[in-house]
């Protein structure tokens, strides 16, 4: 009786927790775009003006604006030499550089970057994502035209190993991205979907 009440207990949280962390991230972005930009807009427009909301409301207006502004090439020129300017700074582009990295690896406009990939290890086969396949923007001792920097995610946690695995090692996985993640962070136990099984590399 105790077993299957913790076995459905068990159930309901895992089915629960991830409905919850989201409703709480996306609480925490609205909560903190209202105290941020609504403590601007309370000193910059009358007091009758402002309404609670108002905040969160001009902080997506904001970052929909600068989506805009990011489709101009003079500023994103600007943009480029500013973050010129940040990864001269010590410590700073240390932090600014990891986080822009781990951002552009899930732009889907990257081509053939983050490409899915079978990884063949002593007779093993494990999912991995191709972070670099050019030569030269490796390090010098690590250049070699015939191999490519693979990551290798561990399942249930935020880390994991980048490999320089040789391309006759690798074969393409028919997964994209998402589900690849998704798939390998679970250890499988979300299995794939249907569509997913017929999706390209």
């Amino acid at each position: 009786m105790f077993k299957s009440i913790g076995t459905t207990l068990l159930t309901g949280i895992i089915t629960v927790l991830p409905i919850v962390l989201t409703l709480y991230l996306l609480y925490w972005l609205a909560l903190t775009s209202e105290e941020v930009m609504g403590g601007i807009l309370q000193w910059a427009l009358p007091r009758i003006f402002y309404f609670p909301g108002l905040g969160t409301i001009a902080g997506l207006i904001l970052v929909f604006l600068v989506g805009l502004l990011m489709k101009a090439v003079l500023v994103r020129q600007l943009f480029s030499f500013g973050e010129g300017i940040v990864y001269r700074v010590p410590i700073i582009k240390s932090i600014y550089s990891a986080i822009r990295d781990l951002f552009d690896f899930f732009t889907p406009k990257k081509e053939h970057f983050g490409r899915v990939v079978i990884v063949t290890v002593n007779n093993m086969e494990m999912i991995g994502f191709i972070t670099q396949e050019d030569p030269a923007r490796m390090p010098e001792s690590l250049r070699n035209p015939d191999s490519v920097l693979v990551y290798l995610p561990m399942s249930y946690m935020i880390g994991g190993f980048t490999l320089l695995i040789p391309k006759q090692d690798i074969k393409p996985c028919q997964m994209n991205m998402d589900e690849a993640m998704r798939f390998v962070l679970t250890a499988g136990i979300t299995g794939q979907s249907n569509t997913g099984a017929n999706s390209s590399p």
